[in-house]
């Protein structure tokens, strides 16, 4: 199966023949992928070298002048390097585009902490009104882009992995999906950490909810999952932990709940490994999910 960011510049080459306002903008990494689409579209497809901060700010002018640029790179380079761009160019200028990363948390051990970025999603809270996609599978991946790209001139991030789950679900850019009822707890699985999230709470009697979208997070989607399956809440995301736990308990202030936030932890593993070895060691395997949200939701859950 290809991987999402194989997804990527076959789906956003088409978009750049089907739609004037279109243009890409690169860093070196991933150049080879848009060979053709240069050739056909060389004024909306610019590489600007090894350069983030004038990646993004070149993005930001070219929306200025009314085009919808979509910007990629790693996701350390994308969000992290140039944030104050980002913060400044999108933010406070009013423009909108999508940014499109790679790598995700881990994605590329051998690459070193310089090549990976768990914080991203948390860093990119702390602005206003951009959207965050995480797919968990090629397909939706390309559902989100298109989704994405068709948003205006809204600010949108789209997070993309080599980790997949094994199949695709119908998402909608918007809502979370209600994957398995329970009636005691709730657990968020997000984008690629769902098979993760369904083989650990096999047998639980818990609410899986799936996000693809976690930004504007969907307040109202765990407030009627957690209607019937209680307000005891495990959050299970690919990023850092806690990136989301303030928006589920905004969610539930009303109410009297506990909210568990499990992703990567802050501690920097320091030997490369593999993706499995960094997943297990953040306790994001299976086997560890399983103890660490039984923990939380423990007997009514049938653990």
């Amino acid at each position: 199966m290809d991987t999402m960011r194989d997804r990527f510049a076959p789906v956003v080459s088409r978009l750049l023949d089907e739609d004037p306002r279109v243009a890409v903008v690169l860093a070196e990494i991933g150049k080879d992928a848009f060979h053709d689409a240069i050739t056909r579209h060389p004024e909306r497809v610019i590489n600007v070298g090894i350069r983030e901060q004038l990646l993004v700010g070149a993005a930001a002018g070219m929306a200025l002048t009314g085009l919808r640029p979509v910007v990629h790179t790693f996701a350390s380079f994308l969000v992290e390097r140039p944030f104050e761009q980002v913060k400044l160019d999108f933010g406070h200028q009013g423009t909108g585009a999508v940014l499109v990363s790679a790598a995700a948390s881990f994605d590329w051990p051998a690459g070193g902490f310089t090549h990976m970025a768990p914080g991203d999603v948390a860093l990119m809270d702390t602005l206003d009104g951009w959207t965050v996609h995480v797919p968990g599978h090629p397909d939706e991946a390309e559902t989100l882009l298109r989704h994405a790209v068709a948003a205006g001139d809204d600010r949108v991030y789209v997070r993309l992995s080599v980790q997949s789950n094994r199949r695709a679900l119908p998402v909608d850019g918007e809502r979370f999906m209600t994957v398995r009822e329970g009636r005691a707890g709730v657990v968020i699985a997000v984008g690629p950490l769902l098979d993760a999230v369904l083989e650990a709470t096999q047998g639980m009697d818990v609410t899986v909810l799936y996000a693809t979208t976690v930004r504007p997070f969907d307040a109202a989607g765990l407030r009627r999952a957690a209607g019937a399956a209680g307000t005891d809440v495990a959050l299970v995301e690919p990023y850092l932990a806690g990136t989301s736990t303030a928006a589920a308990n905004d969610a539930l202030a009303d109410l009297p709940h506990r909210v568990l936030g499990l992703g990567v932890g802050r501690r920097e593993l320091r030997r490369y490994g593999t993706v499995e070895e960094h997943t297990a060691a953040h306790g994001l395997d299976a086997r560890s999910l399983r103890e660490r949200i039984g923990g939380v939701l423990g007997a009514r859950a049938g653990v």
